[in-house]
Formats: C-alpha cells, structure tokens, sequence
C-alpha cells in the first residue's frame, strides 16, 4: 500500500487485514498488476531480433572449441540463431529468430562470465525504411521549387550577355607611380 511520508511502515496493524478499495485500485495502477499492463509490459514486438555480443574474449575466434561453446551458450534459447563473428572488432552479431528469444538471452546472458571475460550483450538498432520512419520527429519540408538543384542547360529565352564597360584610365595617376624609383622619398 501506499503510505504518506508521516506516517510510520509499521503501525501496528497488518496490511493483510486493510482492504480499503481505494488505495488497492491506486497500486495496481501504479505496479501494473491487471492483466492488460501485463500483457503490453511483456510485449516484445518492437524489439529487435539480432544482439550484438562485445569485448568477446580471443580464443572463441580462432579455436574451434571456445566457438562452440559460445555459440552454444545461445542455441539454448533458439535452435535457429545465426552468427556473424567480427574479429577485427572483437564482437560478435547474434541473430535471433524472435525477439522474445533475443530478448531472453540478453536478460541472461549479459555480463556474465565467458572465458574469463565479462559478457557484454547490447540490442542491435533497427533500421527503419522511409515508410516506417518514426513519427515522433520532424520530417523535412518537401520541396516547393529546386532551383539549386543543377545549372540549367542553356540560358532562359531572350537573355543576352551585357558587355563589359571600357575602363577608364587616369594618366597622370599612371605617369605619378612610373616617375617613383626604389628608395626615394615621396609625399601623400
């Protein structure tokens, strides 16, 4: 039952004898323990079938016994499980053919004990096509007009190049700067 911070855990009456409907209506919603919550708690559709198994101890990839270990360590929870051994990275993919299975070994098997090495078992992501994207997040605006798409390919209808004006050339400016030699003095 729910208690106030004042009030004491043991008052001197049992719990097994108060049968106030209210306070019990309140902790089921809280705990969950009506069938639905239940059931939707133990849902695990929206998880993923593969785990990726990481910091795999060396000899399960070069000795054919301590792979066979390992592996068995998973078959246990499903006779069709697949593996993807990537030495470079010591890890391991592990793909699962239900996600209660995978969901199963990760509650288990994580940072358990395997050739002297802490097991550490992660839920691989799921990628999601552009029609199942999630609609929690922003989708980009869709495009009205791309004119910075590309270049077009030729110029629009009745365009014509505007010619350059000649420029204008200051004489005395020019006879000024070629009168200047190295390392004389001159006034602005």
């Amino acid at each position: 039952m729910l208690r106030d911070s004042g009030k004491p855990w043991s008052d001197g009456q049992s719990d097994a004898y108060n049968s106030d409907p209210e306070e019990e209506e309140e902790e089921e919603m809280i705990f969950g323990e009506n069938d639905e919550d239940l059931e939707e708690m133990m849902d695990f559709s929206d998880l993923p079938t593969s785990l990726f198994a990481c910091s795999v101890h060396e000899t399960v990839f070069e000795e054919d016994l301590h792979r066979e270990r390992f592996e068995a360590l998973f078959r246990i929870y499903d006779e069709q499980v697949a593996f993807q051994m990537f030495k470079s990275f010591r890890r391991v993919r592990i793909n699962f053919s239900t996600p209660e299975a995978a969901a199963r070994a990760r509650i288990e098997l994580h940072e358990s004990e395997f050739s002297g090495k802490k097991l550490k078992l992660y839920f691989a992501q799921v990628q999601n096509s552009g029609e199942d994207t999630d609609k929690s997040y922003l989708a980009p605006p869709q495009p009205v007009k791309q004119f910075l798409i590309s270049p077009p390919a030729s110029p629009p209808v009745g365009w014509s190049q505007s010619e350059d004006a000649t420029p204008g050339i200051n004489y005395d400016l020019l006879c000024a700067v070629a009168k200047l030699g190295p390392g004389e003095k001159y006034e602005l």
